[in-house]
């Protein structure tokens, strides 16, 4: 296979409206980067035809009769390789419940051929860093931020916290939430960079700037903007291993 094939996604285009499927069809033949293998009119037949085709991707609908787009995106998101998900939809109220489950990206009707180039590009991305050896470490984050994706870089993260399901990456004066447990996402972090604190806390190494005995057996670390955190204390030995101790 060539370069140039190994970089078209084959696609399938989730749609209820003729004219929109039509519109779509036209953005798609001028992009290098998509085949497009089939057509849907509805939430069950995209679910029949992706079993069959297996395509790299779908522009999925939002809103459909029976199934919409979310209740597509999680039936594929159950499969050990689903493709990789784009919502094209009129509506802005649906983005966070898209980025939940894990879709490259949210693009709004009507569809400008540089926004939709954007999120082919992500989707590219993503296949990219999947194919790629799992012993690698995260370098980059990609977070939903409004009714788009963002990208962080992992140097820039000097804090994670947990909160449930989720963790609130700390980037500056600003947090963004990304649908991760911390406890996942820790065995993805080089650990020359960062580091377990607490069952809630990852912080940046470098953050880092001596350790605090409180009494009592409890430590705590001191950051370089002079906030303390606790050590949990499962995870002492290796904080205090870190500065030698």
């Amino acid at each position: 296979m060539s370069d140039r094939d190994d970089e078209v996604l084959r696609t399938l285009l989730v749609d209820d409206e003729p004219l929109a499927v039509e519109r779509m069809q036209v953005l798609c033949a001028e992009l290098d980067q998509l085949q497009v293998v089939g057509t849907a009119s509805d939430g069950e037949a995209a679910l029949r035809l992706a079993d069959k085709l297996k395509p790299d991707l779908l522009l999925l609908d939002m809103t459909m009769p029976g199934m919409d787009g979310l209740g597509v995106a999680r039936e594929l998101g159950k499969k050990a390789n689903p493709p990789a998900v784009i919502f094209v939809t009129a509506h802005e109220d649906f983005a966070v419940e898209a980025f939940d489950l894990e879709a490259v990206d949210y693009v709004l009707k009507p569809v400008a051929t540089e926004r939709l180039v954007r999120a082919i590009d992500r989707a590219i991305n993503r296949r990219d860093r999947t194919s790629a050896s799992q012993g690698e470490w995260l370098t980059e984050f990609w977070v939903p931020h409004r009714s788009e994706l963002l990208r962080i870089d992992a140097a820039q993260v000097g804090r994670i916290d947990a909160e449930r399901d989720y963790v609130r990456l700390h980037v500056g004066e600003h947090s963004y939430l990304l649908l991760q447990t911390i406890a996942g996402l820790e065995g993805r972090l080089d650990p020359a960079q960062f580091i377990r604190i607490h069952r809630s806390t990852i912080l940046r190494r470098d953050r880092i700037r001596g350790l605090r005995h409180e009494g009592l057996g409890v430590w705590s670390a001191e950051l370089d903007n002079g906030e303390t955190l606790r050590i949990g204390r499962t995870y002492l030995r290796k904080v205090k291993a870190m500065a030698g101790r």
